[in-house]
């Protein structure tokens, strides 16, 4: 039997992070439990002179292949007066931001495709993408008893996997969770995915089915568990998803699969032209939606 995360919980460490370099801008480098009770690395940024007072949360999740990251690269929402905690992502950073967390709930044993997407794939237990889903439920919760954090005020966002991960927090955290933001969001409804996606990461997945035969019924079942197009009907928070309708990597209508399934309060940004990225003029209407929500 598999302990829950909250069984084999230790507390969060805080570690105040160069204050030298960041002056005014407090930032703290933070290790907590997440999946099986493994630590997960992240960075939590508080608004220059919040002192002690309660300011709302937004818990950010990274794109496939990256990892937390440095904090200079989160200073945008802190700068406008909310508090940013970026989750880092197990046994991925390096291809275009760096990461510190490795996957050391890693188990079992089975042929993979490079990359994680198809690791542990026969089991939703040893799946990868059951794991971080897992941490990502983690890190709400330990957010929310981060100094300074105000419980009543969390958004969750992220672009691609990230925007995956918000949908999946949002959808796990119940009404912790007031705001979802999810851009052009990956993980969602896979087995549409899978057959009509162009390029990675969900064709990691494709190629290596077309391998292993055999493991296709098992794979498509796992798969089954972690699609947030399946757990967006579960969400309460305030949603805000984008889509770019000439989109290869997370077909379009992959994320109108997860839009149509939300039954709280919800709006969709469509870029006609747009492919697997967000407009900028999308980052300040988000920016205006958190002040309005938060």
């Amino acid at each position: 039997m598999v302990p829950t995360p909250r069984a084999v919980a230790k507390p969060a460490e805080l570690v105040r992070y160069r204050p030298d370099t960041y002056g005014p801008l407090p930032v703290w480098d933070v290790e907590f439990s997440g999946a099986n009770g493994d630590r997960i690395r992240g960075w939590y940024l508080r608004p220059p002179g919040s002192g002690e007072e309660a300011a709302p949360l937004v818990v950010t999740f990274i794109g496939y292949g990256g990892g937390r990251g440095l904090p200079v690269d989160h200073t945008a929402l802190p700068s406008a007066g909310f508090s940013v905690f970026v989750m880092d992502v197990r046994g991925q950073g390096g291809r275009w931001t760096v990461g510190a967390t490795g996957d050391p709930g890693r188990t079992g044993s089975g042929p993979e495709f490079p990359g994680v997407m198809t690791r542990g794939i026969a089991d939703p237990l040893t799946y990868y993408c059951t794991r971080l889903i897992t941490d990502a439920v983690c890190a709400v919760e330990v957010a929310a008893r981060l100094p300074g954090a105000d419980p009543d005020r969390i958004a969750v966002r992220g672009v691609s996997q990230g925007g995956g991960l918000a949908l999946a927090a949002a959808a796990l955290s119940g009404d912790a969770v007031r705001v979802c933001h999810a851009d052009v969001p990956f993980l969602c409804d896979f087995q549409r995915a899978v057959t009509v996606a162009g390029s990675p990461p969900y064709t990691e997945i494709s190629d290596f089915l077309a391998q292993h035969v055999d493991l296709v019924p098992a794979a498509l079942d796992t798969l089954r568990y972690v699609d947030c197009a399946l757990l967006a009907r579960r969400i309460t928070a305030q949603c805000l998803l984008s889509v770019g309708l000439m989109d290869e990597v997370c077909p379009p209508s992959t994320v109108y699969a997860a839009y149509h399934e939300i039954r709280a309060p919800k709006e969709l940004a469509v870029s006609p032209f747009g492919g697997h990225d967000v407009p900028r003029a999308h980052s300040e209407y988000q920016l205006s939606r958190l002040r309005a929500s938060l």
